[in-house]
C-alpha cells in the first residue's frame, strides 16, 4: 500500500505479547506500540486530530499561529503536522526538554518558547499555560490546541487506539493499564473499550511526585506522565485506583524492555511496565492485562539509559523508601 503523505501513516501500530518478561501462564501481558508511529509517540494522533478537525470546522485557518505547551513528544507531532499543512507552530517548553527533542521541533520548523520560572508545585506546567495564554493576548492568529482541556484529544484515543484494538483482539482483556499525564490516551481508549468490555478494570499509572490523584508534589525528572497541574479532560471517577511509580522503576523496566524483549522504549513506556509486574504479584486468578508504549528510547538516551543518571534516580529512590519505612503510622496520618 502506498501512502498519500506521512499524515496517512499515523495509527494501525501492532500489538506484541510481552511472553518474555512475563512467562507465566496466567498472566498474559499485550502492549501496542505507539512508538511505531511517524513521529516515534503516541502523540501523532491527538495532534494530526486537533489540527485536522480544526481546519475543518474553520477554528484553525491557513494563517493560523498554533501554540501548544508539551514536555516533548506533542510539540515534535504537531511540529511534523503543522509542516504539512504549511502553519506556523510554537512549543511553550520547559528545562526538561531533551536537546534533542529541541532539535527535532525545531527540523520540522517549529519555533521554541522557552519558560524558566517554576509553578507552585515546583514543576513548570502552570508557568508554560500561563505564558501560552500570554502570547494568546499579544498574537491575534495565535491558536492554542490545548491538550489538557480539548475533547478532540481523548476522541483521538477513542476512534485511534481504541477501534484498533478492538478490531486486532480477539477476546476482552482483564486490566488496561495505562499513563496518564493530560488524560487524553486513557480516556480515549477506556471509553471506547468500555462499550464493548464493561467487566475490564482499568489502573491508571501515575509519576510518584505528580499531583493527579491528590498525592503530594516532588521532583521528578522524567516527561510525559504526571503532571505539577489537574488537566480539564481529567474524569478521576471514570478510573480505578492509581499506581504511582518513580523515575528509578520506570528506567529499571525500560532496561528490561530492551533486555528480554528487545523493545527500546521511552520512560512512560517503563512506567507501565512496573506498574503491570507489582500488578501482577497480587494476582488472584489469571489475567489478561493490554497496555500501551507510548515512545521510542532514542529520545531518554541522557536518562533513562545514561547510567549515571540511574545512579542518582536510585539514590533518590532508596532515600524514600528508606523514609517511608521510618515514618510511624501516626505520622502519615498526619
Amino acid at each position: 500500500m502506498v501512502l498519500h503523505n506521512i499524515l496517512d501513516g499515523i495509527g494501525k501500530t501492532p500489538i506484541v505479547s510481552l511472553s518474555r518478561m512475563f512467562n507465566d501462564p496466567r498472566c498474559e501481558v499485550l502492549a501496542k506500540l505507539e512508538m511505531l508511529n511517524p513521529c516515534g509517540s503516541i502523540k501523532d494522533r491527538p495532534a494530526h486530530y486537533m489540527i485536522e478537525r480544526g481546519l475543518a470546522d474553520g477554528s484553525i485557518s491557513a494563517k493560523s499561529h498554533i501554540i501548544e505547551s508539551s514536555s516533548g513528544n506533542l510539540a515534535i507531532a504537531l511540529a511534523m503536522v503543522c509542516s504539512m499543512y504549511g502553519l506556523r507552530f510554537t512549543a511553550v517548553v520547559d528545562p526538561k526538554l531533551s536537546p534533542v527533542n529541541r532539535q527535532i521541533i525545531q527540523c520540522y520548523g517549529g519555533n521554541i518558547e522557552l519558560v524558566t520560572k517554576k509553578d507552585r508545585q515546583g514543576g513548570y506546567l502552570e508557568t508554560r499555560i500561563e505564558q501560552v495564554k500570554r502570547m494568546l493576548r499579544e498574537q491575534p492568529d495565535a491558536v492554542w490546541t490545548n491538550q489538557y482541556a480539548n475533547k478532540l484529544n481523548w476522541q483521538s484515543h477513542y476512534y485511534g487506539e481504541g477501534e484498533e484494538i478492538l478490531r486486532d483482539l480477539d477476546r476482552p482483556v482483564d486490566y488496561l493499564v495505562l499513563g496518564v499525564s493530560t488524560s487524553g490516551t486513557i480516556h480515549g481508549i477506556t471509553r471506547r473499550l468500555r462499550e464493548a468490555w464493561p467487566a475490564m478494570k482499568v489502573i491508571p499509572v501515575d509519576a510518584f511526585g505528580s499531583v493527579l490523584f491528590g498525592t503530594s508534589p516532588a521532583v521528578r525528572e522524567l516527561p510525559g506522565l504526571g503532571a505539577s497541574r489537574v488537566p480539564e479532560l481529567l474524569k478521576r471517577d471514570e478510573l480505578g485506583e492509581a499506581i504511582q511509580i518513580d523515575d528509578y522503576e520506570s528506567a529499571i523496566a525500560c532496561r528490561q524492555l530492551v533486555e528480554h524483549e528487545g523493545i527500546f522504549a521511552g520512560g512512560s513506556s517503563g512506567s507501565v511496565i512496573a506498574a503491570i509486574q507489582r500488578l501482577a504479584t497480587h494476582l488472584l486468578q489469571p489475567a489478561r492485562i493490554l497496555t500501551i508504549l507510548p515512545d521510542r528510547g532514542e529520545r531518554y538516551l541522557d536518562t533513562v539509559y545514561n547510567d549515571q543518571w540511574l545512579l542518582r534516580m536510585k539514590e533518590r529512590h532508596f532515600t524514600r523508601m528508606t523514609t517511608e519505612l521510618t515514618v510511624t503510622p501516626q505520622e502519615q496520618t498526619a
